[in-house]
């Protein structure tokens, strides 16, 4: 017979790491990528103490000539407060007396809560990687008949909770009912009478109770200006490789390669571009007359390639961008590794306060830092196709 008890077991016992291994690989396959680790985790904040260059006492000389002479390496401290991340099921009282004779509707049951977590996981940590760790979803542009207009449709999906930045009156938590992809807009749903009219144009949405408590993301380290984990970009290897563009070339996307191994040693290890960027290199290739090249990732996914580095396409990469990346330089620096929130109890599955469901939480506390943004190239303003 299924109970709550029986089920806290099963979450435990099968569940837990299952979805753990889903969320960390299978989200994103940059993220995949990452080394995920403990280490510089201090307190609540994660510490990262870089070298800047490299050892000072390197040199040559006569063979009774003096040795070379040693000096204290300079370092700079990486500072950045640990992310809540957050995962929640929901099973309804009904559910459970229903399958309570029937295992394997149970099973079905949390099944499907698991498909539906595994995919907005999926698409919340792939956009947060593009954020600036704001959690900005979009600025609008306006609105026309009651639809908003945004500048970033595809950070949107239908049944997201959002929230409109200096606005009150209904517009603090609003579900999203219709994302319009062909004209860029959203249109919302509220608890209060609102007039979408009254949103100004130059608002920022952002995902609700994520208001600067996202990872930090790649747009956040390509900046020349803001700082970077607490560290000015005026340090030495705090300004990654930018150029803009006006067609998509070999020799662009070489000289960006070839650049962050001269300015910082690394090799760019990954690729990842918008879905019209990639359309674009695959015209380059044959336009050229080359086959267009490909490769077989880990995973066993077969994508395009640029002289040995893959190349993935991903919704929520800005359109016109390319990132080129090296992926060692990135760590996921993280409390613990996915667990579910106990009660003092040590119930996972708990009643919603004045409701008739049973939620149970997934969280991690972690953080995204890059170690070295000199050896990270972004190509913008490519044309796409």
């Amino acid at each position: 017979m299924v109970t709550l008890n029986s089920a806290d077991s099963v979450l435990k016992s099968y569940y837990l790491d299952a979805i753990s291994e889903s969320l960390n690989y299978k989200s994103n396959p940059f993220f995949a990528k990452i080394e995920r680790t403990a280490n510089d985790v201090v307190g609540k904040d994660v510490r990262k103490v870089i070298r800047n260059g490299f050892n000072a006492g390197i040199g040559v000389g006569t063979e009774t000539g003096n040795l070379p002479t040693a000096r204290a390496s300079e370092y700079k401290t990486f500072i950045a407060p640990l992310k809540n991340l957050y995962g929640t099921i929901e099973i309804s009282d009904k559910a459970l007396r229903v399958s309570a004779n029937n295992e394997g509707a149970f099973v079905n049951i949390l099944n499907e809560e698991m498909k539906a977590l595994e995919k907005s996981a999926a698409f919340n940590f792939s956009r947060m990687l593009f954020g600036d760790g704001t959690g900005v979803l979009s600025t609008v542009s306006g609105v026309t008949n009651g639809r908003i207009a945004v500048d970033r449709p595809e950070n949107f999906v239908e049944g997201m909770l959002i929230a409109f930045e200096g606005l009150a009156d209904g517009f603090t938590c609003c579900k999203v009912k219709i994302v319009d992809r062909a004209s860029n807009a959203i249109q919302i749903e509220t608890t209060a009478t609102v007039d979408e009219s009254a949103v100004p144009a130059g608002t920022k949405i952002y995902l609700y109770g994520s208001n600067g408590d996202e990872i930090t993301g790649l747009e956040a380290i390509f900046s020349t200006t803001a700082p970077l984990y607490g560290v000015e970009r005026s340090k030495p290897g705090m300004i990654p490789y930018m150029n803009t563009v006006a067609a998509i070339s070999e020799s662009g996307i070489q000289k960006a390669i070839d650049t962050v191994d001269e300015k910082s040693g690394c090799k760019v290890d990954f690729i990842i571009c918008s879905w019209g960027v990639r359309r674009a290199l695959i015209e380059y290739y044959k336009g050229a007359g080359v086959a267009v090249p490909t490769m077989q990732l880990e995973n066993g996914d077969t994508v395009i390639s640029f002289n040995g580095i893959p190349v993935l396409a991903d919704r929520f990469c800005p359109k016109g961008t390319m990132y080129l990346l090296t992926s060692e330089n990135f760590k996921l620096h993280q409390l613990c590794d996915w667990q579910w929130l106990e009660s003092e109890d040590g119930k996972i599955l708990k009643q919603v306060s004045g409701k008739p469901v049973y939620q149970a939480t997934l969280v991690k506390y972690a953080e995204l830092i890059c170690e070295n943004p000199a050896a990270q190239a972004k190509i913008s303003g490519i044309p796409e196709r």
